[in-house]
């Protein structure tokens, strides 16, 4: 192994889940302002392979990349050893999965995550680390008081309904998957207090966005999308009137490298990261919105209720706000537009063309 010098150590940043949706349009941005980046993943994800053959065609000799697993602990000290920044997406994401096999579900989440806290707890230089959590660490939320009205549910508390879940709300694991998020989620904030590691902890609501290979267990507004743009039937578990906040995928990314900006004065805190009050909508709204967005209204069944499956959950997104004056920039509409017509170009077995970017938001 060739042992780097400090200096080469503090230039790469490491993305565990690195190719995965939230980790490669990360990457993207990080590589495009001439950052040095190592992307760590196992390729389990169905998909992921596309986004990796896109990054290795559009970034040249600043791009690293390691297929391992992050409960390999040997190749996981290795990736630290070599990384002065670090987000950490890699995970099991699927609620449905973690119920079919809890014990993998905790050797990644849980397990996985605390090999990477001992890692940088073990190494020399104890890079900063900024951690994908969820919305499930709070549980189903019925004691809210959820109400149907018209297309949705909403909570009868006035403050709820009007600022939405901030992280002052009590914590319920609900679910294998939000058992293990949960987990190391507090690991996260407890190697801040008990050792001094520099952590922060976003516990995010629903991400859509470009190379977003959405399925029924996750990922489901470009699910969605893919399903009307493949004339299939999209099928609506429950009645459709869930309701979730959604963020764009540019602003997220914006989020996590302010964050990563201000981290000594963030470490230790967790963050409810979502599009808010403002980015709200239920399923059933989404596919009027598709309706409206491509022109055909798609076919849709219902199923059975899922377990564990909140009815509400909308993000106040205050706390991080009041931190750093971050706040989304991209519009529900606008962003599902955007990811329609990517979706359009990429679903049909090509390998994935290059996107003009944006210009880049400046969220503070």
């Amino acid at each position: 192994m060739v042992v780097k010098s400090a200096d080469q150590k503090e230039e790469n940043i490491l993305i565990t889940g690195g190719v995965g949706f939230i980790g490669v349009n990360l990457a993207d941005r990080l590589l495009t302002e001439g950052k040095k980046v190592i992307v760590f993943d196992n390729l389990s994800r169905a998909g992921v392979e596309k986004n990796l053959t896109w990054l290795k065609e559009r970034h040249g000799h600043n791009l690293q990349v390691m297929i391992a697993d992050i409960r390999d602990k040997a190749a996981v000290a290795t990736a630290v050893e070599n990384a002065g920044r670090i987000f950490h997406f890699a995970a099991q994401v699927a609620v449905t999965s973690s119920l079919t096999d809890p014990f993998y579900d905790f050797e990644v989440n849980a397990q996985g995550t605390l090999n990477l806290l001992e890692a940088i707890r073990q190494s020399a230089h104890q890079p900063p680390v900024i951690f994908a959590s969820t919305n499930k660490v709070y549980g189903d939320l019925d004691d809210l008081g959820i109400v149907m009205n018209g297309t949705r549910y909403h909570p009868e508390n006035t403050i709820f309904r009007q600022q939405g879940i901030s992280e002052k709300r009590n914590l319920d694991f609900h679910s294998p998957y939000g058992c293990t998020k949960g987990v190391a989620d507090q690991y996260m904030l407890d190697y801040a207090r008990t050792f001094g590691l520099k952590t922060v902890v976003f516990r995010m609501s629903c991400i859509y966005g470009l190379h977003q290979f959405g399925n029924e267990d996750q990922g489901w507004v470009a699910h969605f999308l893919i399903q009307a743009i493949k004339n299939n039937t999209i099928t609506l578990y429950g009645d459709g009137k869930q309701v979730r906040d959604i963020l764009y995928i540019e602003d997220l990314v914006n989020a996590y490298l302010l964050a990563m900006e201000n981290v000594q004065d963030l470490s230790g805190n967790a963050f409810n990261m979502g599009g808010g009050i403002g980015n709200t909508i239920s399923l059933l709204e989404l596919c009027e919105m598709i309706s409206k967005i491509s022109g055909k209204k798609p076919t849709v069944k219902f199923e059975d209720w899922r377990p564990s499956d909140q009815k509400y959950y909308v993000s106040d997104f205050g706390k991080f706000n009041a931190a750093t004056g971050w706040a989304p920039q991209v519009a529900t509409i606008e962003g599902i537009e955007r990811l329609y017509n990517w979706l359009r170009e990429n679903q049909s077995g090509r390998t994935i063309k290059p996107v003009k970017k944006q210009n880049a938001i400046n969220a503070a």
